[in-house]
């Protein structure tokens, strides 16, 4: 089966995926989030329902915040005969509340499930939301998938060149990120063990103010703008562990981007940091334990490589492509 991805009228250029993921930054979009779904059944994402509709697959239609536009296009497809199902594009809890405020949204939201052959969800928080609006629209958990299996997106660094904390959150006005939180334990963690602290900073001058005033040793600390995505992640492979304390409920994709770099995310409660994590993800591990190992991770040579080499089969096993492929499948034909 392939898959075609809609998000209706949104802004991400035409994109097809017949190899798969393809190579680093060779496409407008990275093969991740939604863009994966499409990726991992070599299938196609598309902004237009007339371009999904003529690629001939099956169709993921996006919830996007303009309800009116989702309900068109699924209309106009199910018009057509075509199977589609439905997935909240921003799905972060505090996301969808915000989407489904007034009872006119929920009357959409409601229609629009009801009109689809079913509900996907890329967290587990959101399946009773679904399965409210539609109890009789099957819906099913399914995370994001990663190219785990591709030697192309393997971003690993041999032992030798990994040091130190990559800070997983970067802006202080997302309060679910808890970005504060995060910086003051990778400052305390800082001083204890000496280690370097890498931060992405794509807020300017005001913000690097803030993040100073933390604490942690300037000698120690590297700040960097935003960068493309393949150097994001090269960038972050040349550390021992991503810390962050994101409480937002989301898919979790910077715990899939540290698997694609091999090291271990500590502190995020996302979708992927639950199942390729799960000891120390924010849900399920205190703040006092989240500080102990990631003190350990970067103290203890043999404790880090042991869970670097544990962490890698839990990710292709739970979240590679070639796992979920066969599910997204199941779910459709089903």
């Amino acid at each position: 089966m392939r898959l075609s991805v809609l998000n209706p009228r949104g802004r991400d250029p035409e994109q097809d995926f017949p190899e798969g993921p393809g190579a680093p930054g060779e496409a407008p979009h990275a093969p991740i989030n939604f863009h994966a779904f499409a990726a991992c059944t070599r299938g196609s994402f598309h902004s237009t329902t007339s371009a999904a509709t003529a690629s001939g697959y099956p169709v993921l239609v996006l919830i996007c915040r303009r309800l009116k536009r989702t309900h068109a296009a699924l209309r106009e497809l199910k018009a057509q005969g075509r199977r589609t199902i439905v997935s909240w594009k921003e799905t972060g809890l505090l996301q969808v509340e915000d989407q489904l405020r007034s009872a006119g949204a929920w009357q959409l939201f409601r229609e629009i499930c009801a009109l689809a052959d079913g509900c996907l969800s890329v967290t587990e928080e959101l399946l009773p939301i679904y399965r409210a609006a539609s109890p009789t629209t099957p819906a099913v958990f399914l995370p994001t998938p990663y190219p785990l299996e591709f030697p192309q997106w393997n971003f690993a660094r041999p032992v030798e060149e990994c040091h130190g904390i990559f800070v997983g959150t970067r802006r202080f006005k997302h309060r679910a990120r808890c970005h504060q939180l995060a910086l003051s334990q990778v400052a305390l963690l800082a001083r204890e063990t000496g280690c370097r602290v890498t931060v992405i900073n794509p807020d300017g001058r005001l913000a690097e103010k803030r993040i100073l005033a933390f604490g942690i040793p300037r000698a120690q600390l590297e700040l960097h703008a935003q960068l493309p995505y393949p150097d994001y992640l090269r960038l972050m492979a040349q550390h021992r562990l991503v810390f962050q304390r994101d409480l937002s409920v989301v898919p979790g994709q910077v715990a899939g981007d540290a698997l694609l770099c091999r090291i271990p995310c500590v502190g995020g409660n996302g979708a992927v940091d639950r199942l390729a994590n799960p000891a120390w993800c924010g849900g399920r591990a205190s703040g006092e334990e989240l500080q102990q190992v990631a003190h350990k991770l970067v103290t203890d040579e043999a404790f880090w490589q042991e869970q670097r080499s544990a962490l890698e089969g839990r990710g292709v096993q739970e979240l590679g492509y070639e796992a979920i492929r066969p599910r997204l499948e199941a779910f459709f034909r089903g």
